[in-house]
């Protein structure tokens, strides 16, 4: 069954140099083994940065967090603040849309 990861990260940065760690790590997300998907998001009235992944599965979630990648999250954008949550997909609004059509 296809899982979500939700990342919400705070961070003291400057909105510019938060933007381009952000950018500079994104290749290695791209190399990321069951990744299907992943969106960046950004709360305009706090200035919190999320991440919003989407993985075939539980399996490849679980290898993902045990990598270097994974763990090099709260250093890599100084967070003072993180939340992680994980969600199994039940059904999208839309399937022939988005990051897992059927």
């Amino acid at each position: 069954m296809a899982t979500i990861l939700f990342v919400r990260v705070k961070s003291d940065l400057d909105p510019k140099e938060l933007e381009r760690r952000l950018i500079e790590r994104r290749p290695r997300f791209r190399e990321v083994p069951g990744l299907v998907q992943k969106f960046y998001g950004r709360d305009e009235s706090t200035g919190a940065v999320c991440g919003i992944y989407f993985f075939e599965d539980q399996k490849a979630l679980s290898a993902f967090r045990e990598t270097e990648l994974a763990k090099t999250i709260p250093t890599a954008y100084e967070a003072k603040e993180i939340r992680r949550e994980i969600y199994e997909v039940l059904y999208p609004l839309y399937p022939e849309r988005g990051p897992l059509t059927e």
